[in-house]
């Protein structure tokens, strides 16, 4: 199937179950290709969109699981999880974590994405975690380095940060892929380290994950081009 569409944009199925989810891909049409299916869905139906949206409408898939175990978990879930065909798949950014998905992956074409610090999240919040002390964007670009070296093949990262982690040389080749996206004048909903679509892109990300602006829009198309149109 030819590729018409403009895969920098993932649009996040954030919505309850897999009818919900395939009704809004069939919305978007073929302007969309790439689909976001986290552990929200999971539980509906979302591996099994998965599987239809790749084998029956060409479409792309972000699994957004991120996982977090020991390695032997780990390294056995994502062995089972690349076997649907997924473009991508998030862990968090510990570096055993990471080291054990690569493990799980290997050999197949699943990107392993590591998780820096989730864009929801400010230093009030890493405070109530223990988390030690620092500016997020240097705790996040220590944080991609540590997943780069250990093997990953991109990074989750908060549109902020995107330009910080492209300069670092372990970022050579790798992905940055930047939820935390938000229209000019769009509703902030529960993140906190946002940005526009064109700056994630202009600073250094690879793919943009937009949910809530396009899945609650009274016309989601046209919030998905305009989206699109955007982007430099």
């Amino acid at each position: 199937m030819t590729q018409t569409f403009d895969d920098r944009l993932i649009v996040a199925l954030d919505v309850p179950n897999a009818l919900a989810g395939l009704e809004l891909t069939q919305r978007l049409g073929p302007q969309v290709g790439f689909y976001k299916i986290g552990l929200g869905m999971l539980t509906g139906g979302g591996l099994a969109l998965a599987n239809e949206l790749v084998a029956e409408h060409g479409k792309r898939i972000f699994l957004d699981m991120k996982l977090f175990d020991i390695g032997a978990t780990i390294e056995a879930a994502v062995r089972g999880l690349v076997q649907f065909d997924l473009d991508m798949l998030t862990v968090h950014g510990d570096p055993h974590v990471v080291r054990a998905a690569a493990e799980g992956a290997s050999g197949k074409a699943t990107r392993i994405l590591a998780v820096t610090i989730l864009t929801s999240l400010d230093r009030a919040d890493l405070d109530a975690g223990l988390i030690e002390a620092g500016d997020i964007p240097d705790l996040v670009a220590t944080r991609a380095a540590r997943a780069f070296e250990a093997g990953a093949d991109g990074v989750i990262a908060s549109p902020q940060e995107a330009a910080m982690i492209r300069a670092l040389p372990e970022a050579a080749g790798k992905l940055i892929v930047t939820p935390g996206v938000r229209p000019t004048g769009g509703a902030l909903g529960d993140q906190k380290r946002v940005a526009t679509p064109a700056e994630a892109i202009a600073g250094g990300a690879d793919h943009i994950v937009v949910g809530r602006p396009i899945w609650a829009a009274s016309d989601p198309s046209a919030a998905a081009a305009d989206i699109l149109g955007s982007l430099p």
